[in-house]
């Protein structure tokens, strides 16, 4: 498969994901908002961007209107749900020989609702918008896994869209983080259950979760969204797939191979990590950590397998930081 093939449907499995994610991630403070108001659920949304200052500079203040604006409908900022499922579209369309049709047209009508929804005095962004976003991109992933043979093309898809769920899922954690961060008196209070459990209803994960515990723990909620093998929105769940698709993908052996060798090192380090290191160690710690691995990941495999240069990973890079 040429690189540029590969490439381009690697980018529009996880353009698809960051859209549906970014709509998780909105759609976890409204519904917060919901049963705790206050402006202030919108600025943490933005700070785990890491495009705060470009947010400043545009919106100025943080409102919901304003927060809500940037992360869909924005058509300059680049990692916008808008912008997410432009490029998807994009990507696939210099690939339609290489996807099924049914997984073209599906994909163009999705592109073509937000395009409508983003389109000046048409409606606002709300939750109902946010559960389509969600609802077309499980579609689109639906008809493509239905329709493609599992060839390197699936693969490449399947590493892009797990990739881009493990990071997400992870500034959906951290998002939690930083809602608390200013009220540590609130943690192990109701107000602390109702937004763990917005989280889980963010990932789709609450009655999972439910079947499995009975109350809500902190540990628990790392032991299900981060240590999990089994629930296909938990970290490592998505890190294991991605690896195991890899694999699949053929290329350079092991030994001349960044991309597996690094896939590998993050699913033996979360494999042996418990609960209580976790925690003990910093929730937030982990994931700024976590997070500077993916990015790693991201540049060491557009390295390998799509011909491009490594982008340099600063070690002091906060996890805010959007790959493409």
């Amino acid at each position: 498969m040429l690189s540029r093939v590969a490439s381009s449907i690697y980018w529009m499995a996880r353009y698809v994901e960051r859209a549906e994610n970014l709509a998780r991630f909105i759609d976890v403070t409204l519904n917060v908002i919901l049963d705790h108001s206050t402006e202030e659920q919108w600025e943490p949304l933005v700070r785990a961007t890491g495009d705060t200052e470009y947010f400043r500079e545009h919106y100025g203040e943080f409102s919901s209107e304003n927060v809500r604006h940037f992360l869909t409908f924005d058509r300059d900022y680049p990692h916008s749900i808008f912008s997410s499922v432009s490029r998807a579209r994009e990507n696939a369309r210099t690939v339609r020989e290489a996807i099924s049709s049914e997984a073209w047209e599906t994909l163009n009508e999705f592109y073509l609702f937000v395009k409508q929804a983003a389109d000046p005095g048409v409606s606002a962004a709300n939750s109902e918008f946010y559960s389509e976003v969600k609802k077309q991109s499980h579609l689109f992933s639906g008809v493509f896994d239905s329709t493609m043979s599992r060839d390197k093309g699936w693969y490449f898809a399947n590493i892009g869209r797990f990739v881009e769920r493990a990071d997400k899922i992870s500034r959906i954690l951290d998002v939690k983080y930083f809602t608390l961060l200013p009220d540590v008196s609130s943690v192990g209070t109701t107000v602390d259950d109702l937004l763990w459990s917005a989280v889980l209803r963010s990932v789709s994960g609450f009655e999972m979760f439910r079947k499995r515990y009975h109350t809500i723990t902190i540990h628990r909620i790392v032991d299900f969204l981060v240590l999990n093998t089994r629930f296909p929105r938990a970290i490592h769940y998505c890190v294991r797939t991605a690896a195991r698709s890899l694999n699949q993908v053929g290329g350079p052996e092991f030994n001349s191979n960044p991309a597996l060798q690094l896939a590998g090192e993050i699913e033996q380090r979360l494999a042996v990590t418990t609960n209580d290191t976790i925690i003990n160690g910093g929730l937030h710690e982990f994931i700024d950590t976590l997070q500077i691995d993916l990015n790693r990941l991201g540049s060491a495999i557009n390295e390998t397998y799509f011909g491009r240069r490594r982008t340099p990973v600063d070690p002091s890079m906060r996890q805010s930081q959007w790959s493409d």
